[in-house]
């Protein structure tokens, strides 16, 4: 039996192996493996937008799965927290509970107009499901989404989710027709071969490779699902509260869905929460009956203060402006330390605001630089959907000294992948 304890574990004493080991017997084998390919790094404490190691060595941390745009325990957010556990962490669900109604309010108030009702969950992947049982209470069982898209991966939300490796295994799944992402004419030729649908897109596909549609995509699409009598969903769980240098990709072309999604930053890099904010007519059943669709956990008080200090945060701490600005920063900084390998190894660069895409040739390159940014001291995330891509998602919060460092550790990458590419033809 391991040693491996709490006490360890806050001590600061537990090791790597031990850790492995415990992985390895209680969680996931496959996650140990992947651990020990990447140099069994373990991370320890965070604080802005830094995260230390066992060793203490510290990483600037763009990864995160596009969850810290605050970075990491936010002043603000930890405090509302702490003062709710304090207080009354979770509650009875037979009584009003005025902490839920304080985020509604304050996520309701900059949702774009309409966008009144809110159904907290836990995870993004349940904010999907909640959409799609909208959705089928109005009659609208058809689901379309688009190829590449990434929605979750619980039954529902997975149906979504247009990549048959994560489905395969799970058949039968709910039936989803799945699109070209930016081409508005093959949503209108799916949208006119047959009955009442559900269509849910991202404004970008984050898991999908930091894929921008054209100019006018969302306009088009909110069109033809009104002239079909569709149900709009907005997945903006990766994109929403100021991850595009906005606070939602639906606001460059004024779209009101039915219903949008939010998560990731709602949480302020603290607490696990989620969101479906709907229109009136949307939230219909829900209003009619509030136990049609309900979760034990789902708008626990110590997650409703961590989302009202989010929201308060990103808007008075001027975080919308400043992803904006780090955005265009950040990536004219990626495109000059990677200028020397574009058009081979590099096949693309792209980006809005603070989800940036580094497209290589290959997976393997792929998987090269994300280890290379990691031993420079950078954290990254390769995409769900596109295996060739490398993530980006930076905080808010960087100062301007961070943005060198990103630089810096760019550059030093991209020598090191350069060298190894060579190698690697030298040899064939």
């Amino acid at each position: 039996m391991s040693g491996l304890t709490p006490g360890t574990i806050a001590g600061g004493t537990a090791t790597v192996a031990e850790v492995l080991d415990v992985y390895r017997r209680h969680l996931s084998r496959g996650r140990a493996r992947l651990a020990s390919l990447t140099g069994g790094a373990m991370e320890v404490a965070s604080d802005g937008a830094y995260v230390w190691d066992s060793d203490g060595k510290k990483y600037l941390d763009c990864g995160g799965y596009g969850v810290f745009l605050l970075g990491h325990r936010h002043p603000r957010v930890v405090e509302a927290v702490i003062s709710q556990i304090q207080r009354h962490p979770m509650a009875t669900r037979i009584l009003l509970e005025p902490v839920a109604a304080t985020a509604a309010q304050a996520l309701a108030a900059v949702t774009p107009p309409g966008l009144d009702y809110v159904h907290f969950v836990n995870s993004g992947a349940e904010a999907t499901e909640t959409a799609i049982k909208l959705a089928r209470a109005h009659g609208r069982r058809r689901l379309i989404s688009a190829i590449g898209g990434y929605h979750g991966k619980t039954t529902g939300a997975l149906a979504v989710t247009a990549k048959p490796f994560y489905q395969d295994p799970f058949r039968p799944l709910l039936t989803a027709e799945h699109v070209p992402y930016g081409d508005p004419d093959a949503l209108a030729s799916a949208l006119a071969d047959g009955g009442p649908a559900c269509v849910i897109l991202e404004p970008v596909q984050g898991e999908g490779g930091v894929v921008i549609p054209p100019p006018g995509y969302l306009s088009r699409v909110q069109q033809l699902c009104a002239r079909h009598g569709a149900f709009f969903v907005l997945d903006e769980i990766q994109t929403g509260l100021g991850r595009l240098g906005s606070w939602w990709g639906a606001d460059g072309e004024d779209i009101r869905p039915d219903v949008l999604l939010v998560g990731k930053n709602l949480s302020g890099g603290v607490i696990p929460v989620a969101a479906a904010v709907a229109t009136e007519a949307a939230y219909g059943p829900f209003n009619k009956d509030p136990f049609l669709h309900t979760s034990t956990f789902a708008a626990a008080p110590v997650a409703m203060a961590a989302a009202t200090a989010s929201v308060t945060a990103i808007g008075e701490e001027g975080l919308i402006e400043r992803a904006a600005w780090l955005g265009v920063e950040i990536l004219g900084c990626i495109e000059k330390a990677l200028a020397p390998l574009r058009g081979g190894v590099v096949a693309d660069i792209r980006g809005q605001g603070l989800l940036i895409g580094i497209e290589l040739s290959n997976a393997h390159a792929a998987g090269e630089l994300v280890l290379h940014l990691m031993e420079a001291g950078l954290l990254v995330n390769h995409s769900l959907n596109a295996h060739t891509v490398v993530r980006l998602t930076p905080p808010a919060v960087l100062r301007d000294a961070d943005v060198d460092r990103i630089s810096d550790a760019i550059t030093s990458a991209a020598t090191a992948l350069s060298r190894s590419t060579t190698s690697r033809k030298r040899k064939l």
